[in-house]
């Protein structure tokens, strides 16, 4: 299993690597963008060759992009949705031009749209947005807690999407692990990660999941409350951590760490626990 952070891009590409290293990452996650906005920067291609050669000279990867907030494709307002398809499609385009074969993607929230209506507008934009965009990168979407109108918490809402998408082969999953046990699958134990792993396979197929999100969770089984914690300390535990990061069907998938931050320190420390859990 190859270990890595979501790393900040603040100040530029040029930066990013610098800081996977202090932290350790074979692989890493990032914004190619503001996160908390719909405006969308233009790269700054000599970054993005400085970024380019030094993720390939210190052995870095998978790279994956992670879309920003705001993009929700499950709205059922128009506005909402056109705007989220650009996002989409601008960042299927840029991850290609940084070298990711992977965006991933919060599936969303419903808002005031029933969840049916909600799935097909998710599949709706993917398919659109695909359609514009022929290249090779993968579009991950990514299961949630299920807090508020977010829909994406069960697998089986997860397969509808999938179904409804016309080019299979470009979707695939990211397993959080925060989210899934909030919940309700109970993958701190070992029979209850071999039933989740069983049924994400029967509805899905263990093929599809890509990238694991490593994150301990502040609130409880079922809780549907997103609260990320540190691993080991949170309701998960580290004999739910061990159980998960050493299964036979999940210890060849990369992870990423979403922890809560404190600069590097927190960090380090996190990651000090996920090598000491795996054998």
């Amino acid at each position: 299993m190859r270990i890595g952070f979501h790393i900040a891009i603040t100040g530029g590409f040029k930066k990013v690597v610098e800081r996977a290293k202090k932290r350790g990452c074979e692989t890493i996650q990032i914004f190619s963008t503001n996160p908390r906005g719909w405006q969308i920067s233009k790269l700054n291609l000599k970054e993005v060759e400085i970024f380019k050669k030094e993720i390939e000279e210190n052995k870095i990867y998978p790279i994956f992009v992670h879309m920003p907030y705001l993009p929700n494709l499950a709205s059922g307002k128009k506005i909402i949705f056109k705007k989220s398809l650009k996002a989409l499609i601008c960042e299927l385009e840029r991850a290609e031009i940084l070298g990711s074969n992977y965006v991933v993607m919060h599936i969303g929230k419903r808002m005031a749209t029933d969840e049916e209506s909600a799935l097909k507008n998710v599949a709706v934009g993917i398919n659109e947005a695909f359609s514009k965009v022929k290249n090779d990168v993968m579009l991950l979407l990514e299961n949630t807690a299920g807090m508020g109108t977010e829909i994406g918490y069960n697998l089986e809402s997860i397969k509808k999407i999938i179904e409804q998408v016309e080019d299979k082969e470009r979707v695939g999953l990211v397993i959080d692990t925060a989210h899934i046990f909030e919940a309700g699958y109970n993958i701190a134990t070992k029979d209850g990660l071999d039933e989740t792993l069983r049924k994400l396979d029967e509805l899905i197929g263990l093929r599809k999941l890509h990238l694991l999100h490593l994150n301990d969770s502040k609130t409880d089984l079922g809780s549907r409350v997103d609260r990320h914690w540190h691993i080991g300390k949170g309701k998960i535990g580290k004999e739910g951590f061990k159980i998960i990061l050493n299964h036979p069907l999940l210890k060849h998938l990369p992870a990423i760490l979403e922890t809560p931050k404190n600069d590097t320190k927190w960090d380090l420390m996190n990651l000090k626990m996920v090598r000491s859990l795996m054998e």
